[in-house]
């Protein structure tokens, strides 16, 4: 049925037992998966971070945000090979993650998107938003969510 499986992450213990549970349903129907996160774009410094010198440079942000995407992809990819289920990764700057992993899966070719869901209402639902809201709404991709 399902033969690639993206696995939206953003390191939170939450999406980590959604990994786990991801994986298991990947073995189970034979699928391979795709770990995905996004990490936030680069800003351009302000005069108050370049003024302080906390300003950092595009270089800097690369190498950060690709040893940001690794700790938190290298669970998926771990899991994965223990698991024995085929698995690649990948990571996008954006400051829109639900847009981002929606793009991701498409242009993956995955078939299902797993991933988890915070649970929030209210007004945490208001401030923090919901990615998973967001994949939902805009996604063409069957999404099983996890919570």
């Amino acid at each position: 049925m399902f033969k690639h499986i993206m696995i939206p992450t953003d390191g939170s213990e939450l999406s980590d037992k959604a990994i786990e549970a991801a994986v298991a349903f990947a073995r189970e129907v034979s699928a391979r998966v795709t770990g995905f996160t996004a990490v936030p774009e680069y800003k351009i410094p302000d005069q108050l971070q370049l003024m302080s010198k906390h300003a950092i440079s595009m270089p800097q942000h690369e190498e950060n945000v690709r040893r940001q995407a690794d700790a938190v992809l290298r669970k998926i990819s771990e899991r994965a090979r223990t698991a024995g289920v085929a698995c690649d990764i990948d990571f996008a700057q954006s400051d829109i993650p639900h847009a981002a992993i929606i793009k991701a899966a498409e242009s993956h070719g995955c078939d299902l998107i797993f991933m988890a869901s915070h649970g929030r209402s209210g007004i945490s639902a208001l401030i923090h938003g919901s990615e998973t809201q967001g994949v939902l709404a805009h996604s063409k991709i069957p999404t099983l969510v996890y919570r």
